[in-house]
């Protein structure tokens, strides 16, 4: 590599920023090494020009490289030992500092946590890697992924409770399947104030592009109005699990048409993902609680 390259110059501001964002994502320092040098690689092939923002540009080429290295490794069961993570790099997410996130990541990233991530699904531990740790909005995982926000979404969520708990405890989700039942039959009832009370205040139905298009609103905040939003409704709605958590589903012809994610918090629903978009629901596994 010329240092004196301005192109390369620009992509040794961001090496410690691209190692760190691959060693979470491959939890071994020389996968990492192989994954940035592979995105030098690809950037002195496709060159700068008409990258207007070369740190993003970076950041998704690593991801990209590291999501098919995980998926290879998956192919082949090869889950390597992992070793010492590195310091994270001063000033790793130079659009986001925060030095308490910083402090939090090195105490957290031994091998311990490396083995519970190596679990993850490769779109999960990429999901949560990406938004939890380097604080990329889900709008880019989505092109990293080729899946909606909403979906990336849900895989982030889903792999932050895995990484908290690695599995919720067999109580709390009888807990949470308890609330999303009393959800479907207070809005199958219409039962307006038993929504609210199921409900957390700042609680959002969000809605991914096909469910837009259907008739959705995008984004529906507070219990007042996702209440209203469901009161009345959801009559065909069937509880199911969705990739192991409580949530509901609309089958036509047999076939799943939307999925209702819910994110449960103690007693009340916090989030509602609706997600009808064909391939999305293709990845989800889902599991009816009824028969129908």
């Amino acid at each position: 590599m010329d240092r004196d390259d301005p192109v390369a110059r620009r992509f040794e501001a961001d090496r410690d920023t691209l190692r760190a964002v691959a060693h979470r994502m491959l939890g071994s320092a020389s996968e990492a090494e192989d994954a940035v040098q592979e995105t030098w690689l690809r950037l002195h092939r496709a060159g700068a020009d008409g990258v207007d923002n070369l740190s993003a540009w970076l950041t998704t080429v690593v991801s990209r490289v590291c999501l098919d290295m995980l998926r290879s490794r998956k192919s082949r069961r090869e889950d390597p030992l992992p070793d010492a993570p590195p310091e994270p790099a001063a000033g790793a997410v130079p659009d986001h500092p925060d030095p308490e996130r910083e402090a939090l990541l090195a105490d957290s990233l031994g091998p311990a946590m490396l083995v519970v991530l190596d679990a993850l699904a490769p779109a999960e531990r990429l999901a949560f890697v990406l938004h939890d740790m380097f604080a990329v909005p889900f709008d880019e995982i989505a092109d990293v992924l080729g899946r909606s926000p909403a979906a990336v979404r849900q895989l982030a969520s889903r792999a932050r409770r895995r990484v908290r708990g690695a599995e919720a405890p067999d109580v709390d989700r009888a807990r949470h399947r308890a609330v999303v039942a009393a959800f479907l039959a207070a809005s199958r009832g219409g039962d307006f104030d038993a929504l609210v009370d199921l409900l957390d205040p700042e609680v959002e139905a969000r809605a991914d592009a096909a469910t837009v298009q259907s008739g959705a609103e995008p984004l529906v905040r507070g219990a007042d109005a996702v209440a209203r939003t469901f009161a009345g409704r959801a009559r065909a709605a069937r509880p199911a699990l969705i990739d192991g958590d409580p949530g509901l589903v609309w089958l036509h012809g047999g076939e799943p048409r939307v999925v209702f994610a819910f994110t449960v918090e103690g007693d009340r629903v916090v989030a509602i993902d609706m997600l009808s978009d064909p391939d999305e629901l293709r990845h989800l596994d889902l599991v009816l609680l009824d028969r129908g």
